[in-house]
């Protein structure tokens, strides 16, 4: 049965980005995988074509599919817009519109980048973490929010953190699951000792864990995550978190890897249609200069087909190929070092298609 992927581009160095992840997708379709592609805007070039950052006709081509392909949004472009307009409420409302509220971010260190890490080798060297983030509730979500002038004439922002025990228990229950096919040890990553919405966090967390009894679970305040990411990061298998403390950790895990250009993540509703995107931001100072890194696009890919499409065997081949690539030494821009060989953004696409061609001889 055809499985229908929506491709969305977006703005950036989205484009460029995902042509390339296409061109594995188009590849692998000559392999026998059934896949049909559409196409559909979101963020700032959605916005500049219909006047909204999420328009009716992508969420109904992302509603139909049964995975969605994002590169990036936003840009300098579009920051002086209204913030209900910008690019970013296209990311938000999609995530929210289809009930995409677990995010898988690995943060694995390819072996032939453990000279890109900003860490000593031994620090880094084998570093393979799982970090679930919540994504549709939080303070990204919240209610009330808005910013309001106050009777002495001073402005003031205000957002609200809230979580419901149910909410807490979805992303537990996804995070314990992944913990069993690792190395069956969950941190749970909060902020209980100062605020209350993560204080139910760490009880509803805890009361989880009872079913979960072969899985290790601990606790630990983000600040301190924060610094034993940097100070030991592999202490880590799976860490699970509220949707900011995600988003900051998963950028902060990134960097020991080499490269923010590395590193996929998949946002999963209940049944595992997921929307796959990288991590890193939409970078309009590098659009247009084929010096982008597309791998983790392509590796977005690779979750895609392992996640959505139940096809593992597939997804080993496009993150065996990336790796074969890194050992023919060739570099993006962001990962590059003396004796490797710099490439750009088509050519580093093109590297991991022929690894992935050679494998019919």
């Amino acid at each position: 049965m055809t499985k229908k992927i929506a491709v969305l581009p977006g703005d950036g160095i989205g484009p460029e980005i995902v042509a390339e992840a296409v061109k594995v997708l188009k590849a692998l379709q000559l392999k026998g995988l059934d896949i049909e592609l559409e196409y559909g805007l979101i963020g700032g070039a959605a916005y500049d074509e219909t006047g909204s950052p999420l328009p009716k006709e992508t969420l109904a081509i992302a509603d139909d599919a049964d995975a969605i392909l994002l590169g990036a949004v936003g840009g300098y472009k579009w920051e002086s817009l209204d913030i209900s307009v910008r690019p970013e409420k296209g990311l938000l409302g999609i995530r929210s519109e289809l009930n995409l509220f677990a995010n898988l971010r690995p943060a694995i260190l390819y072996p032939q980048l453990a000279d890109a890490s900003s860490l000593k080798a031994e620090i880094v060297s084998g570093l393979d973490i799982m970090i679930v983030r919540e994504l549709t509730g939080g303070i990204y979500f919240g209610k009330p929010r808005g910013i309001r002038t106050l009777p002495s004439g001073e402005k003031e922002g205000f957002n609200t953190l809230v979580y419901r025990e149910s909410e807490v228990i979805r992303i537990g229950k996804v995070a314990f699951d992944i913990a069993r096919k690792r190395q069956g040890r969950v941190c749970s990553v909060d902020k209980a000792n100062v605020l209350e919405s993560t204080e139910l966090w760490r009880e509803t967390m805890i009361n989880l864990s009872k079913d979960f009894s072969d899985i290790e679970l601990s606790h630990m305040y983000v600040d301190n995550a924060a610094m034993q990411l940097v100070r030991e990061p592999k202490q880590f298998d799976v860490m699970v978190t509220t949707n900011m403390f995600g988003d900051i950790l998963s950028d902060c895990a990134s960097m020991l890897t080499g490269s923010i250009g590395m590193l996929p993540s998949a946002s999963l509703d209940e049944n595992s249609k997921g929307m796959y995107e990288p991590i890193h931001g939409s970078a309009p100072d590098i659009a247009g200069k084929n010096t982008a890194n597309p791998l983790a696009t392509i590796l977005s890919v690779a979750m895609m087909l392992r996640y959505s499409l139940d096809e593992g065997e597939i997804a080993d081949m496009v993150e065996t190929a990336v790796s074969v690539v890194l050992d023919q030494g060739y570099r993006t821009a962001d990962i590059f070092s003396e004796g490797m060989k710099l490439i750009g953004t088509v050519e580093m696409g093109d590297a991991v298609v022929a690894v992935l061609n050679s494998n019919d001889r």
